[in-house]
């Protein structure tokens, strides 16, 4: 096999991938236009309702306006059933009591009215992230075929999911830790709502002494939890604590589908790996990418880069991460397009950059028919091209080694 089709890719030129993007756009179009079509009442050709997930948080805020314990399983359960019952399935609710005050205005509406105005406040919210970063790195955009073909937005979608909150919360703030320190901190310490994805902050932060942005996102984060605490009682955090128990269950003993996450530890338990030595894996490579991320901050002012290689890292510091939780990777994306158009493609960026991005298509179904879990893979190649990107720019200001022609 001739290794430089892949290392150097230079059939993956503007004019094929802006082909390629318009075939994504169109294809995704299509699938949400066939889901939306063959739907019935709000109910698509598989029984589910639409939105899937939405269910969970719209469940937990009609409990909260009931004054019901939105972390009694069988109490959950019966309010999403209520509204809609498929047999023997139930979307849980693991999200801790951060999230309530979030989940509460959705239950003074209709499901499907609630639905519709979650995606739009909080997809506009992650496409206002995406321009705030596109323009910090000098790129145009983003044009709508980029943001229609890219794939965790399909998914965040039909999903109902949190995705487009917690991408916003944390690709914006980590993008203004150094010129607006405290809006950092307030944007950061909101995105404990999904605190797993959060877990590479703190080493940034620490690394590079950014003190008021840390004091900032504690203070949001203890504000948030003390909010919680007041509207709905204190005894929510000792309910939440109770159900961490059976959310850890499910991911170990893939409740959840293993094939559906995108982690390493689900990756090597689809595999057939027993699940003490595929967490172990796990922990390792949480370790080596906190340690790499460490290392590139350590006394260096907080940068683009250093924020795009901590939501490269985010999705393999944990091991409970699904595939449309992917568009964090649309930062360090972005961020590693941009120093290639500066300074040259350099060895499997670009097809690094096109597997991440269209990964979202094709990695759940050969996860789940064939059983291969491509995905951790693809991950661990991000991070490691973008930490080398933020290395060179770090110590050098640019590239290591010859600079190649622009593509």
């Amino acid at each position: 096999m001739n290794w430089n089709l892949l290392r150097k890719a230079e059939w993956l030129g503007p004019e094929r991938a802006r082909a390629y993007l318009f075939i994504l756009a169109l294809t995704i179009s299509a699938g949400l236009a066939f889901l939306l079509l063959t739907s019935r009442g709000g109910i698509d050709r598989n029984g589910f309702l639409l939105g899937t997930d939405f269910i969970s948080f719209w469940s937990a805020g009609q409990m909260l306006h009931g004054g019901a314990n939105v972390y009694d399983i069988q109490a959950h359960i019966a309010a999403q059933r209520a509204l809609h019952a498929v047999p023997g399935e139930f979307t849980a609710f693991f999200y801790p009591p951060n999230f309530l005050p979030m989940v509460w205005p959705l239950g003074l509406l209709p499901y499907f009215p609630a639905l519709f105005a979650w995606l739009v406040v909080t997809g506009a919210s992650w496409i206002a992230a995406v321009r705030a970063w596109f323009g910090t790195l000098g790129l145009k955009g983003p044009a709508l075929v980029l943001l229609i073909a890219f794939p965790p937005v399909f998914a965040t979608m039909t999903h109902g999911q949190t995705s487009f909150l917690v991408a916003a919360l944390l690709g914006g703030g980590l993008l203004v830790v150094r010129e607006r320190p405290w809006l950092a901190g307030l944007l950061i310490g909101l995105a404990t709502i999904k605190p797993q994805f959060g877990l590479l902050v703190p080493v940034a932060l620490l690394a590079t002494a950014s003190w008021r942005t840390i004091i900032a996102a504690g203070g949001a984060a203890i504000a948030l939890a003390g909010l919680a605490a007041l509207a709905f009682g204190p005894q929510v955090w000792s309910d939440w604590l109770a159900v961490t128990s059976a959310a850890g269950e499910a991911t170990d003993n893939g409740t959840i589908g293993f094939a559906k996450m995108v982690s390493l530890f689900a990756g090597l338990r689809l595999l057939g790996v027993a699940s003490t030595p595929a967490f172990v894996a796990q922990v390792a490579l949480a370790l080596a990418v906190a340690g790499a991320v460490g290392a590139v901050a350590w006394r260096k002012p907080f940068s683009p880069g250093l924020a795009a290689l901590v939501l490269a890292g985010a999705p393999l510091a944990t091991p409970f991460v699904l595939d449309y939780d992917l568009l964090l990777t649309a930062f360090p994306l972005a961020y590693l397009f941009s120093q290639a158009r500066r300074h040259g493609f350099q060895d499997w960026e670009r097809i690094t950059i096109a597997t991440t991005f269209a990964a979202g298509v094709f990695a759940r179904p050969l996860a789940i028919n064939v059983g291969i879990p491509l995905m951790p893979l693809v991950l661990i190649g991000l991070f490691l091209l973008v930490l080398r990107r933020v290395h060179a720019e770090a110590t050098h200001g640019q590239p290591d080694g010859p600079v190649p022609a622009r593509a």
